[in-house]
């Protein structure tokens, strides 16, 4: 079923579930140890179409300042009652709805990202061709918790093994340099790159200058969430690269990063962001600032994967990302399509959308709370 661009999509109703997913091994970085998913799911409904998204805010504000909780109350108690019932010529449109509301990026990726399926279902099309990608498929890396040194040394060499593009560790104070110089000289010639979320300051300077020595493709997020200026300080001070997460909210934050050196490298985040319209903005920012990007992950399932692979089939998009396959991270996804990488890359679904098709009986098992919002 296909709708006109003159009248768009009308939205009929909406479901938002709270879902709970067990990771298949525990997932450490600098900021904690993950051994559960909580997923915020949303379906958006339009002419017997359905959209869907889910959420990447955490239980906690740990990675960045949205919560679960609070997420779900605004979806529940003001996005939601605005959009459903209203008509959108396009997912650009939704923006003055969600434009009022600051910060809760995640939030709002959700109602958008869900829109954007919904909407290249409508035309019949996949989710690249309408945001303007292209390609079967698209090389991805993974990322490595901390763990032991020797530990990561056998789970480095398993990935490579299956042909990964490129190799992450999470790195913090205490396990660093001697982690990276141990992979470096087992694998000298994998693509490399470490990622602090965080955990370091300007005073750790000479420390990460350490890492230098050691032929990373970047260093990402060393500094404080927050903050772009002691990037650029600290860029000064390192050869390696510096590549922003958690600091690049929108593209007015890339772009005062790339004037001012901080960011060599940019991950775009689709969640982090506030959905795909911006995410192609930033995208557009860095190609013109002649800077590579990626599509980081946040333990998505194949519904936010899915998202995420069909972004990545922008031409800027030049880096591996971190959609590797779902059954590194889960027993069972919530999708029936297998998002499985062979010899490093990951074949885009196929069809309108997103490509992928939820796991309702599955999914049912598993969910927390669910409540429907019609017109």
């Amino acid at each position: 079923m296909t709708a006109s661009f003159s009248h768009g999509l009308k939205i009929d109703s909406a479901e938002l579930r709270l879902v709970r997913l067990e990771l298949l091994t525990p997932f450490t970085i600098s900021t904690g140890t993950m051994v559960e998913k909580i997923i915020p799911l949303l379906t958006l409904r339009a002419n017997g179409i359905e959209g869907y998204a889910e959420g990447v805010m955490d239980p906690l504000p740990d990675y960045l300042d949205e919560q679960i909780a609070g997420s779900m109350a605004l979806l529940r108690d003001v996005i939601l009652k605005q959009v459903v019932g209203a008509r959108f010529e396009n997912p650009q449109a939704l923006e003055p709805h969600l434009a009022p509301w600051r910060g809760h990026y995640m939030t709002k990726a959700m109602v958008e990202m869900a829109f954007w399926d919904l909407w290249a279902k409508s035309l019949g099309l996949p989710l690249k061709t309408v945001l303007g990608g292209a390609g079967d498929a698209i090389d991805v890396g993974v990322s490595l918790g901390i763990g032991p040194i020797e530990e990561t040394l056998e789970r480095v060499r398993s990935h490579v093994e299956q042909g990964y593009k490129r190799i992450k560790l999470k790195i913090k104070p205490g396990h660093d340099a001697d982690l990276v110089e141990a992979v470096r000289r087992e694998f000298p010639r994998v693509a490399l790159s470490v990622d602090a979320n965080s955990a370091y300051t300007l005073a750790d300077s000479a420390k990460l200058a350490r890492l230098d020595g050691f032929g990373l493709d970047y260093m990402e997020q060393p500094l404080a969430w927050n903050d772009i200026q002691d990037h650029a300080t600290l860029q000064q001070r390192i050869r390696t690269p510096v590549c922003l997460d958690e600091s690049i909210r929108s593209a007015r934050d890339a772009r005062k990063a790339l004037q001012i050196d901080a960011a060599r490298v940019i991950n775009i985040k689709v969640g982090r962001v506030g959905g795909h319209a911006e995410s192609l903005k930033i995208h557009d920012l860095c190609a013109a600032f002649d800077v590579p990007v990626w599509c980081g992950g946040m333990l998505e399932s194949g519904i936010g994967r899915a998202h995420n692979i069909h972004l990545s089939t922008l031409p800027n998009f030049s880096k591996p990302g971190d959609t590797s396959s779902a059954s590194r991270y889960f027993a069972r996804d919530l999708v029936h399509e297998k998002l499985e990488a062979v010899n490093g890359r990951m074949p885009v679904p196929e069809g309108p959308g997103i490509g992928v098709t939820p796991d309702w009986n599955f999914i049912e098992g598993i969910t927390l709370s669910a409540e429907s919002f019609g017109a």
